[in-house]
């Protein structure tokens, strides 16, 4: 009998059809709380998991799940006490977004330099002419960007700063070990230095128990007036009341953000009604390009397992 694979939330055709290239059976669903998901995961061999959350309660849905192929690198949204307890893979794409994640940093600091968002919303309100004048942006080159985690992500953003718009790049990384020379980015000590230095500070860190809402006004206050913060990462590292205050206050100059800690986002939320705050909905990674090859390294995932092989990308501890 084929492998069967489920998929609550649609990928592109590329990694579906190399998952029935190799035999699987491929189901996609409308969400993993449809009838639909209740009646196929009843006998689905592995998983190809997006953003929804897969608690212990939905797993155990799946008895006979075998290996989960994350569509992405972020895995806090899977029960991963429960999938190494009952030995299931967890497969992730940690080459496939790096680039689009990196542009998308770069957008997000150039858009808050130029104060975009605003001047665009006054513009439309017919107030354009008035704020060209009143709200002047700043130039790039030549300042500070304090990337906080220099992983994949943060060494392409540090590329693309140094090289492509004349920044200066600071990391602060403290899994990387003390020796490795990173390329374009000059090494602080402490978290704090990044903060009291950069003009602009981009996070790029997984959210763990140990960095949850790290973020916070501690470090905040350390941030030059016209310093900004750019978060493509996650948004549970960043405590968003010490944020509003912040910039509520005129504390920093601004933020460009790619994630919240709700999402969906709540279109009332606070933050979302701030002039000096862009938002983007966690469409970083959401390009032709990147999907396509998300979908196929999640596909690989799952087929390496079934094949008996080493997975590529594994996050499972068992």
């Amino acid at each position: 009998m084929a492998h069967k694979v489920i998929i609550p939330e649609d990928i592109t055709e590329p990694g579906k059809e190399f998952l029935r290239s190799k035999g699987y059976e491929v189901v996609v669903v409308d969400g993993n709380t449809s009838e639909a998901f209740e009646k196929e995961a009843k006998d689905a061999d592995a998983l190809l998991a997006r953003t929804a959350k897969y608690p212990k309660e939905i797993l155990e849905k799946m008895p006979n799940l075998k290996v989960i192929g994350r569509h992405g690198v972020g895995f806090d949204n899977i029960d991963m006490d429960y999938c190494n307890e009952k030995k299931i893979w967890v497969t992730i794409t940690p080459t496939a977004n790096s680039n689009a994640v990196a542009e998308h940093t770069i957008m997000l600091v150039l858009a808050c330099a130029r104060n975009l968002v605003y001047q665009n919303r006054q513009l439309l309100l017919g107030n354009g002419w008035k704020t060209r004048n009143s709200c002047k942006g700043q130039e790039v080159a030549g300042k500070t960007i304090g990337i906080v985690g220099c992983g994949r992500i943060g060494k392409q953003v540090a590329k693309k700063a140094a090289l492509g718009l004349d920044m200066k790049v600071i990391g602060y990384d403290p899994v990387i070990p003390a020796d490795v020379k990173l390329e374009n980015i000059e090494r602080v000590a402490t978290i704090e230095e990044i903060f009291e230095k950069a003009d602009f500070v981009s996070l790029h860190l997984p959210e763990t128990p140990q960095t949850k809402k790290m973020i916070n006004k501690s470090l905040l206050s350390l941030m030059k007036p016209t310093a900004c913060l750019i978060n493509c990462a996650r948004g549970g590292i960043v405590d968003e009341d010490d944020l509003y205050e912040a910039l509520s206050e005129h504390k920093i100059h601004g933020a460009g953000v790619d994630v919240l800690t709700q999402e969906p986002f709540d279109k009332d939320s606070r933050l979302l009604k701030l002039d000096n705050m862009i938002v983007t909905p966690h469409d970083a990674a959401l390009n032709v390009e990147t999907m396509n090859k998300m979908g196929l390294d999640a596909a690989q995932g799952i087929y390496e397992v079934f094949e008996g092989l080493k997975p590529s990308w594994p996050v499972s501890k068992f």
